[in-house]
């Protein structure tokens, strides 16, 4: 990811958060018919592996778990990104850009077709994205016969990651005041990605970045 350095993040804490709040991922890897992609989320870790493991499966309609044993794997995670206008600089000569966060994590994929492993996976998921329910769904309450049938048509898998990079491209190569005249104008707009974006750049204002 080409990545100038006034946008490099490194610290482990925030690239682990970000995958977390971010989850839902485009997993890339190439097989005998060259690149394959699917977008699904993905659950990481933190402690598995010293860069973190991730776990996901997919579909075993999808062909793209077939070819991808051993293979090197790339997962995108998207953070909060918008469009910034060059109407807010009180200046002259500026362009528009897009400001984002954005992570990428490397790793070869591991296969997991235990039957009592995939539904740990499965158990996995159901726990960390219902937790925020105001009744939680519960795995069993779904028929066993149901559940079975389910687990028997999908692969999971892991990825211990081997390598993060971390982009937040959030106008760190800006003076001071441009940075905040961007911060005023991302909070005139409508949308959660707006006010995520205003809230980062609002952060390295505060520490002085």
């Amino acid at each position: 990811m080409y990545t100038p350095a006034s946008f490099v993040e490194n610290d482990l804490t925030i690239l682990h958060s970000c995958i977390e709040e971010n989850s839902f991922a485009t997993l890339v890897t190439t097989n005998s018919g060259g690149p394959a992609v699917s977008h699904l989320p993905l659950l990481l870790d933190r402690d598995a592996s010293p860069n973190g493991t991730l776990i996901g499966h997919m579909a075993k309609a999808n062909s793209q778990w077939r070819e991808i044993t051993d293979s090197d794997a790339l997962a995108i995670f998207h953070g909060p990104h918008a469009y910034i206008s060059p109407g807010w600089f009180k200046e002259q000569n500026v362009v528009p850009t897009w400001n984002y966060v954005a992570v990428h994590a490397t790793g070869k994929v591991k296969l997991v077709e235990e039957p009592s492993a995939i539904l740990g996976i499965v158990r996995r998921y159901v726990e960390a994205y219902e937790a925020s329910m105001p009744e939680p769904w519960q795995l069993h309450s779904a028929e066993p016969n149901f559940i079975e049938s389910l687990l028997n048509a999908i692969v999971g898998f892991t990825i211990e990651i081997e390598s993060l990079e971390g982009k937040w491209k959030l106008n760190q190569n800006h003076s001071e005041e441009r940075r905040q005249q961007v911060v005023d104008g991302l909070k005139t707009r409508p949308g959660d990605g707006s006010a995520n974006v205003a809230t980062l750049m609002q952060a390295t204002l505060s520490v002085g970045h």
